[in-house]
């Protein structure tokens, strides 16, 4: 998702590039929603899951939703992608620190069966290969992803965190839970050395070989709450890793959300201190996993976590 010619809606996407979802089956009255109420003694905040690239199946919203963020007196988002500025900031960080140093290019860089995958792909998809010789392995991982969901034709426009920055325009605070140079450093790789971005790309072939199989799942698991199905279908491609992957996705997870979770924790948290009525909208992949998602977080800080 790291283009250089991307916006901050679509580096965004990327991250949740494979966890996007699926699935137009109808709800029950034991359904949930991706939507979380967290309290303490005296205020409460509303914690919705996004899907960055959506299509018009997930709309209309449940009134569930749309009645928790109308109560709100603030949005809460990664970052506010509705703001040209951000956009633009976000384009030029992200081929600032995209770009490999030292005169190298991504085909230098990637083992023989990696670079080979890659040209495959690359043809299949009628992109030249050389398009990529310009990242670092990490940053060309992140840009094939958003171009798979573009393949998809999920779209960044009907995005549920953008549907919600529109309609806040005007009529509610909007509060940025990132900077643009902090998000843009995870999605280009900075501070990842190459071999994990080397990893990060390997894995990343498997993720798309399974895209078009995962979305139906996907979009099942998020109109109907379903955080568990999320996960699931979030992790088909590392079921079968070794332990030197294992630990080499622990790396990853770190950077692209455990870090990132604690921050987001940290922010309800002061929200709720100050007695701040916000509806927070992160990406899905936030909010579940199997350790250091925001809702367990939360939990373990001793607030009250009820899913709606």
């Amino acid at each position: 998702m790291m283009k250089r010619t991307l916006a901050v809606f679509e580096i965004l996407g990327l991250l949740v590039a494979t966890f996007l979802s699926g699935c137009s089956s109808p709800k029950n009255e034991n359904s949930k929603h991706f939507l979380w109420k967290v309290s303490d003694e005296n205020s409460s905040v509303y914690l919705l899951g996004s899907i960055h690239f959506a299509d018009s199946s997930f709309y209309p919203l449940d009134s569930v939703i749309i009645n928790a963020f109308d109560r709100s007196d603030e949005l809460a988002v990664e970052l506010d992608i509705s703001d040209s500025s951000v956009i633009k900031e976000s384009v030029r960080l992200s081929s600032e620190l995209g770009a490999l140093k030292d005169e190298k290019t991504l085909d230098m860089v990637l083992p023989e069966d990696v670079l080979n995958s890659l040209d495959s792909l690359c043809l299949s998809w009628y992109i030249p290969s050389d398009f990529f010789y310009g990242y670092n392995p990490w940053a060309a991982a992140m840009t094939l992803s958003a171009i798979a969901l573009q393949r998809t034709k999920f779209d960044a426009r009907l995005g549920i965190d953008l549907f919600f920055l529109t309609r806040a325009h005007g009529k509610k605070k909007i509060v940025s839970l990132e900077t643009v140079e902090e998000q843009v450093s995870v999605f280009t790789g900075v501070g990842i050395s190459d071999s994990i971005g080397i990893f990060y790309l390997k894995n990343l072939f498997q993720e798309i070989a399974l895209l078009d199989s995962s979305i139906t799942l996907f979009r099942r698991a998020w109109k109907t709450g379903n955080d568990s199905l999320f996960h699931e279908t979030l992790n088909l491609s590392t079921k079968k890793l070794d332990h030197s992957d294992s630990l080499l996705l622990e790396v990853v997870n770190e950077c692209v959300y455990y870090s990132r979770n604690r921050k987001m924790a940290e922010s309800v948290e002061t929200f709720l201190a100050e007695n701040r009525s916000v509806f927070v909208v992160v990406g899905a992949a936030h909010l579940i996993g199997e350790k250091e998602n925001v809702i367990d977080i939360l939990r373990r800080k001793g607030l009250t976590v009820e899913q709606l």
